[in-house]
């Protein structure tokens, strides 16, 4: 799972994916349910575009009461996308996104404390993570609140991210179920936002290590959470 990012610069938004970056763009640290920003496929073009959307982190639900979420969801199961409430829609109707991501942190607790892994990617570009969103209407007001979610998946078996996170002692250390995000090479990106759900699935994908630089960040420091 990935719970704290910063998303990537508005020199690589133009450069690697093409969208016009808006005035307000300014990256800085994203946490679940803040202001964030993807990249989804523009509604309103005649044919295809991109736009970049600022949404809450944190995907709202068709059948939510308040914006305002008790629960989190900001990381989503890939492999519970047909199943879960609060994703099977989105999935269904092939509102997937593109996540804009500079880089991301991790906790590492092999020494018994948290201490904070940075991961880039290796070639220096920003990651493209898989992502779906949403837009939630207010019955009483009409207020349209976009959001958006980011993909996980197994990542037991990794041999980086397997080493993330917490273990639990009451589960054996080959099924842990530790969690990775979906990073999207950019000839998918296009059929990532286009394609029928049964031909996204087979986008969501374990990434090599050889995609990313994953070290701890001094800056960051360590703490026990």
């Amino acid at each position: 799972m990935c719970n704290v990012y910063v998303p990537a610069s508005a020199t690589d938004l133009a450069r690697q994916f093409g969208v016009a970056v808006q005035r307000q763009y300014h990256p800085h640290e994203i946490y679940p349910r803040a202001p964030g920003w993807f990249i989804r496929r523009d509604r309103e073009a005649a044919g295809y575009a991109r736009e970049l959307v600022q949404g809450q982190w944190g995907l709202i639900p068709w059948f939510a009461k308040t914006p305002k979420l008790t629960y989190a969801t900001n990381n989503a199961r890939a492999e519970e996308l047909e199943q879960k409430a609060s994703y099977k829609q989105p999935w269904a109707r092939s509102q997937r996104c593109l996540i804009p991501v500079d880089h991301f942190w991790e906790p590492c607790w092999e020494t018994g404390k948290n201490v904070w892994w940075r991961f880039r990617r290796q070639d220096g570009d920003a990651f493209a993570l898989a992502g779906l969103w949403n837009a939630w209407v207010d019955k009483e007001s009409g207020e349209v609140h976009e959001s958006y979610t980011m993909l996980t998946l197994n990542a037991d078996a990794h041999p980086v991210f397997r080493r993330m996170h917490k273990p639990d002692p009451k589960l054996p250390k080959e099924a842990q179920d530790k969690r990775m995000v979906v990073v999207l090479e950019k000839d998918a990106w296009d059929q990532w936002l286009e394609a029928k759900p049964e031909l996204a699935r087979g986008l969501i994908k374990r990434a090599p290590v050889s995609v990313f630089i994953a070290e701890p960040d001094p800056e960051k420091g360590s703490r026990r959470s």
